[in-house]
């Protein structure tokens, strides 16, 4: 049996430390070039220094990304990209690209390349190919099936490594290579500049009324026909190990540290519970629902891994995300006085009731007992973000620990 590797997506230095203390055994994230986020904060090269530094510490590793699909320009500045994350020393590269693979492989000789999924990764053969020019690890396309992904398996050497999607938002076109962003916008997804245009609500219109648009009715507020589920397996654990993956991706470069935190805890219990005893897999899966559903998701699917998904993988009446709980800020060191730092995310007050979201599973209730701002004044609340804080919680807390607040639900 492989034991898989659970790598969590970061797109910022707070969100790498959150998702290593929370469970991930690997973390990727993306430079302020080339890669497929070039909305999210993203990281300097100083960033980077210091996330792969904490990691290590820890026993985690970092993937750098450098996935765009590049153009004439891009490749002089790639080269002397490649010559700076030497410094950084991250634990490997995802390319897509076959010249920026070239020149990684001939600035960079030693360092490790995984093949992203957006080189369309359907087949053993594609698999093997990248293996003879020098990649240790293939990233599957989103499109395969599990029997697929365990026949690549079963036809590509045991030293070469697997890596799926298990977790987070679908695109709804082929390996993520997408021009609708491009066409619509001039904003390329394929060179981390999407603007999400399969997220818009879209009409008819017959090509003899020109300017006459027919909706297309799902309810009174139309239809977002292109709008898939968000991908979710923490119920087929054992298939994916069964299928030989050697590393279980979450995406989300894009989320919170409360999305990471949630997602990484939920898929390292499970995984964890499942190699410890099927058993006890079995048993914590209500525990592992529950929790998956409380950070932001359009609604689950299993995608591609159970054959072609039918008309229930879409979601044609809304684009918004399904909120349980809000981000309120993480938890870091303790004042002599007892209170503990928060860089504040979302307004709380005092006496308000919050939950403490713990690495090792637990959820606590708490009751916000004090709020001192950075001159030690008492504050009732803390309604602007990013403030800095001292809290009382009345409980003892560690650093790293998420504050989270439960939303009420609508009636």
């Amino acid at each position: 049996m492989r034991i898989p590797e659970l790598l969590v997506p970061a797109g910022s230095l707070e969100v790498l430390k959150i998702a290593v203390i929370f469970g991930a055994d690997a973390v990727y994230i993306g430079g302020e070039v080339f890669g497929l986020r070039a909305k999210a904060k993203n990281f300097s090269l100083e960033e980077m220094k210091e996330g792969v530094l904490f990691a290590h510490e820890h026993g985690v590793k970092v993937y750098v990304t450098a996935n765009i699909l590049a153009h004439n320009d891009d490749l002089d500045e790639v080269r002397n990209y490649f010559e700076e994350l030497k410094s950084v020393g991250p634990d490997a590269l995802i390319i897509s690209d076959p010249g920026i693979f070239s020149i990684a492989k001939e600035v960079w000789p030693e360092v490790e390349v995984h093949i992203s999924t957006q080189a369309n990764n359907t087949n053993y053969g594609t698999y093997r190919f990248w293996q003879s020019l020098g990649a240790k690890r293939v990233v599957s396309a989103r499109e395969l099936s599990l029997a697929e992904i365990m026949q690549i398996r079963e036809n590509i050497p045991d030293d070469l490594e697997i890596e799926t999607f298990i977790h987070g938002a679908m695109c709804i076109s082929y390996s993520g290579r997408c021009l609708l962003s491009n066409y619509f916008t001039g904003r390329d997804a394929n060179q981390g500049a999407c603007t999400h245009p399969c997220r818009w609500k879209y009409t008819v219109m017959e090509e003899s009324r020109p300017g006459e648009y027919l909706p297309v009715y799902e309810n009174e507020r139309g239809t977002y026909i292109f709008n898939s589920k968000d991908l979710c397996m923490i119920e087929y654990i054992p298939q994916l190990i069964d299928a030989g993956i050697d590393s279980f991706k979450i995406e989300g470069r894009m989320k919170t540290a409360l999305y990471v935190a949630t997602v990484a805890r939920t898929y390292r219990k499970a995984i964890d519970d499942y190699l410890k005893s099927p058993a006890l897999y079995e048993q914590n899966m209500p525990w592992y629902l529950d929790q998956i559903s409380n950070c932001t998701y359009r609604q689950f699917t299993t995608g591609f891994f159970f054959g072609k998904p039918s008309e229930e993988a879409q979601i044609y009446d809304s684009n918004t995300y399904v909120k349980e709980y809000t981000y309120l800020g993480n938890i870091g060191e303790r004042n002599e006085d007892g209170l503990y730092a928060i860089e504040q995310r979302n307004k709380f007050s005092v006496g308000e009731t919050i939950e403490v979201m713990k690495p090792n599973g637990d959820n606590l209730e708490v009751t916000v007992k004090r709020i001192v701002d950075e001159k030690g004044a008492d504050q009732e609340s803390a309604p602007h973000p990013k403030q800095k804080l001292w809290i009382d919680l009345g409980i003892e807390l560690e650093q790293y620990d998420i504050l989270r607040r439960k939303e009420e639900e609508e009636a």
